[in-house]
């Protein structure tokens, strides 16, 4: 029998109300996550500011660190960039919140090969601060990396405190199938990001290339369930809710070769399906007022937990229905 899972929610699931609604941000997102029976949540904290922290402030952390006990939920914190320096920041600033985990992902615009020794460099000096503070820092196949990449990576590093974060999707920037890149990837993951895509044609997209589109769960094209029961298989029970409706993101041409081509338009990598109304796809958020944007987003939120619940009810996977 698999394990359950632990549902995390994540702030770019919300992403909207916490940048267009009034009074909603981090405490009122906690309080959400807490209400809707999740284990956790993960904090995008990726930019200068820290993000849907709302703040670098100590006494900021020191509060939100207040509320995420003070509603009994876990928390993970996401940020990108695998230089030493900006990660010192950050493992202090996922201690300094309560978080167990750092969840982080390679910015370095380089040739492949270089981009793997480059990661493995950053990661060994950065993986004795990781261990002194007793958070493990997380590594995302996302966008640029594929699955051998990445366990390539972590193979060399060799260390407890360093693992790996699965997306359920990015693997399909550098035209890998989702199954594969698990396969690649379980043995390191300690997280996962579980969202679901569509592909745009260059003729759908709205900037003419070939992308990835994200849409609510359960209306694109990711084998959800076996991915999920993948992940279990090998013990990663801590799964972040990340309902990545509207987020776009082009194939990267140098992984698009006569071989990879053959994926187009088959199994998760099909095209989206007309009707392409915004409302469905997203593919024009600057079209909606933030008020529209906050409502819709709720609704999405709502239909992917929704078909969460039921999917995973139906494949026996446990820890969602408790929700």
């Amino acid at each position: 029998m698999l394990p359950p899972l632990q549902l995390y929610l994540h702030t770019y699931s919300l992403r909207f109300h916490l940048y267009h609604k009034p009074g909603f941000d981090v405490f009122a997102f906690i309080e959400r996550a807490a209400a809707e029976g999740f284990a956790g949540v993960c904090l995008s904290a990726n930019d200068a500011g820290h993000r849907h922290l709302g703040g670098k402030e100590p006494a900021r952390l020191a509060a939100i660190r207040a509320h995420l006990l003070a509603h009994n939920l876990l928390c993970d914190v996401d940020t990108s960039g695998t230089e030493p320096d900006h990660l010192r920041t950050m493992l202090h600033v996922a201690q300094a919140i309560g978080a167990q985990q750092l969840r982080t992902y390679t910015r370095y615009s380089l040739p492949p090969a270089q981009l793997v020794a480059q990661t493995i460099q950053d990661l060994q000096a950065i993986a004795p601060l990781a261990a002194g503070l007793g958070i493990r820092l997380l590594l995302e196949n996302h966008e640029v990396m594929t699955g051998t990449e990445i366990a390539e990576v972590l193979t060399a590093v060799d260390s407890p405190w360093i693992g790996a974060l699965f997306d359920y999707g990015n693997s399909q920037m550098v035209m890998e199938e989702p199954m594969a890149a698990l396969a690649a990837i379980a043995p390191f993951s300690q997280s996962a990001h579980l969202k679901d895509h569509v592909m745009l044609s260059p003729e759908q997209s709205p900037d003419g290339r070939l992308s990835v589109l994200g849409v609510p769960i359960g209306e694109g094209y990711l084998p959800i369930v076996p991915l999920t029961q993948g992940l279990l298989q090998w013990g990663c029970t801590r799964i972040a809710f990340e309902s990545s409706w509207g987020y776009r993101a082009p194939v990267k041409p140098e992984r698009l070769t006569a071989e990879t081509a053959g994926l187009l338009d088959q199994g998760a990598f099909c095209f989206a399906q007309p009707p392409l109304s915004n409302e469905r796809y997203l593919l024009h958020p600057e079209l909606f007022a933030p008020e529209q944007l906050v409502q819709l987003e709720d609704e999405a939120h709502r239909r992917s937990l929704a078909w969460l619940k039921q999917a995973f009810a139906e494949a026996g996977i446990r820890g969602l229905t408790e929700t």
